[in-house]
């Protein structure tokens, strides 16, 4: 809860702003003349209420749901009262429970967000924490929200497709893992090194995101469901890398194991890949089963869920002459898709397909 020791016209016009009200109906709200309102958005610091009113001050404060507490604080670090001025006027009793508060329940946001490529969204909800606190600045439970801000940052920016650089995954990645180690927290530091390993494949260096998998796939740092996604993407890396037939099997087994985890989406994610796999070794009448498996169970209700498996059919379908123009509008439809939320990496590996179907037939069916 925010108290002020000392209201000035500067914090009441804070309050004001803070709860969204007028002048007028913020003097009703007080019991107080419109006149005296006026002053203090006119004086701003240069008057103090009276005692009396400074109490009336205190208790609209103190009434005030969570997000108006925000907003104060916000304002007036806005009108220039931050720093050492701003923390004499303002005591918080405990680790700012209020905001953190707040804080928890926006992070709750982002992932659905995210869940739904509303990027933008979990944009501005992120950014409205981390460009507010710095890491020095937070105890513990302030460091724990501002790495996971930071790791669903990273989130972020690798489906945009932001994968390495300054202002990219693998930098919030980095960040959110040493936050996440300064606390002791090694399972999250093991799920931040999972989400570099991804990095590392999406960026192209596959022999190396193999082995940091395969390691992973072991660490009891992580849960058994990580620990069964760390083998399902050392299947994927050898698949890109050709090795088609071992990555089949690593694959079909991180699949039985998801099964017996009761993970349908991970499960089905699973025969999406076993079928980019028996695409890649020539076995395209295997390939569309899984992907046809992989169609008829998953979750296909978001975007990035649909572009992945549309993709995928798509490139099985181009593998074979006599379903080529069928895999052309599977692979348009995924294009517009991608196009239209924002998945510029998925974007950049539709075209890769697209080119590499115009220069070559592909295999036939075995």
């Amino acid at each position: 809860m925010t108290t002020v020791h000392h209201w000035t016209g500067l914090e009441a016009r804070a309050l004001r702003g803070a709860l969204r009200l007028s002048v007028r109906a913020f003097a009703e709200h007080l019991g107080v003349g419109v006149r005296t309102v006026s002053k203090w958005e006119r004086l701003l610091a240069n008057t103090e209420p009276r005692p009396d009113t400074q109490a009336i001050l205190d208790t609209a404060l103190a009434r005030a749901d969570a997000a108006a507490h925000l907003r104060f604080e916000t304002n007036l670090s806005e009108a220039g009262r931050c720093g050492d001025r701003l923390r004499r006027r303002l005591a918080v009793s405990g680790p700012r429970d209020w905001e953190y508060e707040s804080w928890t329940d926006d992070l709750d946001r982002v992932a659905v967000a995210l869940s739904r490529q509303n990027f933008s969204f979990a944009d501005s909800l992120l950014h409205r924490w981390l460009a507010r606190f710095k890491p020095l600045e937070l105890d513990d439970k302030g460091l724990y929200l501002w790495a996971r801000s930071t790791a669903h940052l990273g989130d972020l920016r690798r489906d945009r497709g932001a994968v390495i650089g300054p202002l990219s995954a693998q930098h919030s990645y980095v960040e959110a893992r040493s936050a996440f180690d300064q606390l002791h927290i090694p399972r999250r530091v093991a799920q931040l090194d999972l989400s570099l390993a991804v990095v590392t494949e999406m960026s192209g260096n596959l022999e190396i995101a193999a082995h940091h998998y395969q390691t992973l796939s072991a660490d009891d740092r992580l849960s058994r469901r990580d620990r069964a996604r760390s083998r399902l993407w050392v299947g994927t890396a050898l698949s890109k890398d050709g090795s088609h037939d071992c990555a089949a099997r690593v694959m079909l087994a991180a699949t039985h194991e998801f099964e017996d985890l009761s993970e349908p989406d991970d499960w089905s994610v699973a025969h999406q890949k076993l079928a980019l796999a028996h695409r890649g070794s020539g076995d395209l009448d295997s390939a569309l089963h899984y992907i046809d498996v992989a169609r008829r169970t998953g979750f296909n209700d978001t975007p990035m869920q649909r572009v992945r498996v549309d993709t995928a059919h798509a490139h099985i379908l181009l593998s074979d002459p006599a379903t080529r123009e069928d895999g052309l509008r599977v692979l348009d439809d995924a294009a517009r898709l991608a196009a239209e939320v924002g998945l510029s990496h998925q974007l950049r590996s539709i075209e890769s397909i697209r080119l590499t179907a115009e220069g070559a037939p592909g295999p036939r069916r075995r």
